[in-house]
């Protein structure tokens, strides 16, 4: 009984921390709760966001000083989205090509 309790909270606080959360309506709270956004961080995006909403990633990179295309990635794996929408690396880093797939053995 006791197991099924906990294995039931801890899959409760897993949903929880994997929820996402939208920069154009986060609190700085919110916002901090991503792994990568600290109390710096979450100023910038904060002050930015008072001028207007962010349109999308491309917008956000461009606005945030010290946020760049891997930042973005790391955040956005981490649960940050811009309007609903997880960050797609690869098209805003067409100068780094993809790593080959690696062989099955058999």
């Amino acid at each position: 009984m006791w197991k099924l309790l906990i294995t039931v909270l801890l899959s409760l606080a897993s949903a929880l921390a994997l929820a996402a959360v939208d920069v154009n309506k986060a609190t700085q709270a919110e916002l901090e709760s991503i792994k990568g956004i600290g109390p710096a961080m979450s100023g910038r995006l904060l002050d930015e966001r008072k001028k207007s909403s962010f349109k999308d990633w491309e917008d956000l990179i461009s606005r945030v000083k010290g946020l760049g295309p891997g930042n973005a990635a790391k955040m956005s794996e981490a649960g940050l989205t811009v309007n609903g929408g997880a960050f797609s690396g690869a098209a805003a880093q067409p100068g780094k090509a993809a790593k080959p797939a690696k062989k099955a053995s058999q």
